[in-house]
């Protein structure tokens, strides 16, 4: 499901890429960190670097969500 204009709390990576999360603002029962992981091979890269550039810029993004993870994600 697509969540849109929301703002992201917080970002973090571990050690390999296949680990990240994400908190997200405003999102109806999701208020804990959030997996990241999109379908594509260098879809968690590109994830971050969205969810981390709307951080550090206060602007909102859309936000796909699936079984409680992050798949899919553009700035508005």
């Amino acid at each position: 499901m697509w969540y849109y204009g929301k703002t992201v709390r917080y970002v973090s990576s571990y050690a390999t890429s296949k680990t990240c999360h994400a908190i997200m603002n405003d999102i109806p029962g999701m208020t804990n960190w959030l997996s990241i992981t999109p379908t594509s091979a260098d879809g968690v890269t590109n994830v971050i670097s969205i969810l981390t550039a709307a951080v550090a810029s206060g602007h909102k993004v859309n936000v796909e969500i699936t079984s409680n993870t992050i798949t899919g994600v553009y700035m508005s």
